[in-house]
């Protein structure tokens, strides 16, 4: 490992730690954590245990108690050093990352950084669930959203309820606090007995997955105390769908010709 160090460049890389499981970090993402001299990271969204396999000598910065003012100019200043800086992200750093600010003061730096992506909260509870999250006949959008909460606030055109009533399926990031509200506005589009699952620190030791009717979503989350770093699945594939014969993709249908596939 501490030759892999020297053939990492100065620069920032921003990387998805996943939702909390190392196993499910990206082959670069560890390639990179076992090789950078710096590394950042949010202590309240990402585990201890991703940090394992990281050099016994790298620089651990906790930003949790950290400010946007604080975190940029230590990573300016350590990939001047010519030092190799890892901004560790919860999840993909796409997706809620607060990357945008980050991004536009790098480049106002003339700092190099490159962005790796990472497994969303999403896709584990979809494995973890057990379901495609897009069935054919069914349903087959997905949305990404959160409500609007005192950091951030959701464009007019993005509410809830504008995008609930498309009836697709709906992953509901940072929303946990506003429960009740959310529930309210919900069971105006989905059926109040149709299950959702609640899905709490995916990946991380204390993980838990209820999956409820959506008329006990308030409930279960308030009951369970599931306020900080939860996910909602709503969506009409948790729900016991007809024979696999009935919902069935073409693609590997016998019936179905295609460019490989004649």
């Amino acid at each position: 490992m501490q030759q892999e160090t020297k053939l990492l460049k100065p620069a920032v890389y921003i990387v998805g730690a996943g939702p909390g499981d190392p196993e499910l970090l990206t082959v670069k993402a560890q390639r990179l954590l076992a090789s950078a001299d710096v590394i950042l990271f949010a202590d309240s969204l990402v585990p201890e245990q991703i940090l394992k396999g990281v050099r016994t000598d790298a620089e651990l910065i906790r930003t949790a108690n950290k400010t946007l003012e604080d975190i940029l100019p230590l990573m300016i200043e350590r990939v001047l050093q010519g030092k190799s800086v890892v901004r560790l992200h919860s999840g993909d750093p796409s997706l809620y990352g607060a990357i945008y600010e980050q991004i536009q003061q790098l480049n106002e730096a003339e700092i190099e950084f490159e962005i790796v992506p990472g497994i969303s909260a999403f896709q584990d509870a979809a494995a973890k669930l057990k379901v495609e999250l897009t069935v054919p006949e069914l349903v087959q959008t997905i949305i990404l959203t959160r409500v609007s909460g005192k950091a951030t606030a959701v464009p007019a055109d993005e509410e809830l309820e504008s995008l609930a009533a498309h009836k697709a399926s709906l992953c509901l990031y940072l929303s946990a606090r506003y429960v009740e509200e959310t529930q309210q506005k919900l069971i105006k589009y989905y059926p109040a007995e149709m299950p959702i699952a609640i899905c709490y620190r995916l990946g991380w030791p204390d993980e838990k997955i209820r999956v409820v009717p959506l008329e006990k979503m308030a409930q279960v989350t308030q009951e369970e105390n599931l306020i900080r770093t939860t996910l909602y699945v709503i969506s009409p594939a948790l729900v016991k769908t007809p024979p696999a014969s009935t919902l069935r993709s073409g693609l590997y249908n016998p019936e179905h010709s295609h460019l490989f596939r004649p």
